[in-house]
């Protein structure tokens, strides 16, 4: 297919990804990742921001080349946790990327939407031992004002002055693809012409790393860090926890291609279900993962015979994969075993409510760039597991229309479609 530069795709306005911010473990901004991918290691070690001694997995992927005061003034970094700093630096890194000067924005028309499973919970979790060892006055007055997700859309709307619709969803691991489908859909409808849009969580504490541990959901791989995160191997264990956060701009076609802007992909489809069934079992059927699938598609007129890549959530957890799988047969019919396959987290573990959106980036770049990265550590695929999953060398090629899945607990399932600004 054929797209043009026309504002609009049958009588619908068109949406460009224009910017990429982004914090990660295997790097910070676009280009950041995009060198990291092409390393084809893994960010995942021995956890260094507290004792893990005490639970069953001891491994994380920590960004630890952030310097906040790298994106924002020492003052202002100091008001926020870090939680807060990865939304505002992320921001920051895609308004810079796209190249678009805060200044001339109508700032009612630009909208920011994120997402996070936990906002500000480490620095909750710091303060309650502060209140229990010293007293309430002793506490950081900050705390209200950063423990609530939503601190997250507000404190970017805040550095940049934009006063458009705001919001902050909270529905777990699907938060990020979750707040970049709702941008996409008020820049459609008319509501705004830009926004910023993404997910950012910061989860590396003891009680809620613990909280994961103590339901068995992380690997217990300690011995060998780096391969403890393999999607669709049949010897995964777990999904290992990351932090990070990822931003991207989106802007109404016709406004991007009136002022130049490099266009990664366009945002052309999106879809959520919930399965109703269980907070952390997948529905073993897929049906309602597969209808995300399907409704993404739909909203974006795609045939499942047009997609060429799918970026899947592959958490690396026994029942998702499996499950994941499953839809992406059923959404994609015989087309499935055609189609080229990655899930990413083995590079930078799980992000929980920011995964979406750093995997929408990736999805973003691999369009723009023509590499889709590999599936590390993928030994040895489950049985279960029978698609053309892209192995440890990535793979060089051209794509069309690609998925991005996110599916989370509490059964969220959300779906993007991008393609090829052609």
């Amino acid at each position: 297919m054929i797209i043009g530069t026309t504002a609009s795709q049958n009588g619908r306005r068109r949406i460009a990804v224009t910017g990429i911010g982004c914090v990660t473990a295997i790097g910070l901004g676009a280009e950041g990742l995009w060198a990291g991918l092409l390393k084809r290691e893994s960010a995942v070690k021995t956890i260094t921001r507290f004792d893990p001694a005490e639970f069953r997995s001891h491994m994380a992927a920590e960004a630890n080349d952030f310097e906040p005061a790298d994106y924002m003034e020492v003052r202002r970094a100091k008001r926020l946790d870090r939680f807060g700093q990865f939304s505002v630096a992320s921001a920051r890194m895609a308004l810079d990327d796209a190249e678009l000067d805060v200044a001339s924005l109508d700032a009612d028309r630009v909208a920011v939407q994120m997402g996070s499973a936990l906002g500000g919970v480490a620095l909750a979790e710091e303060q309650h031992h502060v209140y229990v060892e010293r007293g309430p006055r002793a506490v950081n007055p900050l705390l209200a004002l950063a423990v609530f997700s939503g601190a997250s859309s507000c404190n970017i709307a805040i550095e940049f002055g934009f006063t458009g619709p705001n919001c902050t969803n909270g529905m777990s691991c699907a938060s990020g693809a979750i707040g970049i489908g709702h941008a996409f859909r008020l820049i459609r409808d008319g509501e705004a012409d830009v926004a910023l849009a993404g997910g950012a969580e910061c989860p590396l504490a003891p009680l809620s790393f613990g909280a994961f541990a103590l339901i068995r959901a992380m690997s217990k791989r300690n011995d060998d860090p780096a391969t403890a995160s393999r999607p669709f191997d049949r010897d995964r264990d777990g999904f290992v926890m990351g932090e990070g956060a990822a931003v991207l701009v989106l802007e109404e076609w016709g406004r991007a291609v009136k002022r130049d802007a490099r266009i990664y992909a366009e945002i052309c489809g999106f879809g959520t279900t919930n399965d109703g069934y269980h907070m952390t079992a997948p529905l073993p059927d897929a049906s309602q993962s597969t209808r995300a699938m399907e409704l993404a598609l739909g909203d974006a007129r795609v045939l499942p015979d047009e997609i060429e890549y799918v970026n899947a959530h592959g958490s690396s957890t026994k029942l998702n994969d499996s499950t994941e799988t499953k839809a992406i047969k059923a959404a994609l019919g015989e087309r499935a075993y055609r189609v080229a396959v990655s899930g990413t987290k083995g590079y930078y573990a799980h992000a929980l409510g920011a995964s979406g959106a750093i995997e929408a980036a990736i999805c973003s770049l691999a369009i723009a760039r023509s590499w889709l990265p590999p599936t590390l550590n993928l030994s040895e695929p489950d049985p279960d597991c029978d698609l053309d999953y892209i192995d440890d060398g990535g793979r060089e090629t051209r794509v069309g229309y690609a998925v991005s899945n996110s599916f989370g607990f509490g059964g969220i399932n959300a779906a993007l479609v991008f393609r090829a600004p052609e």
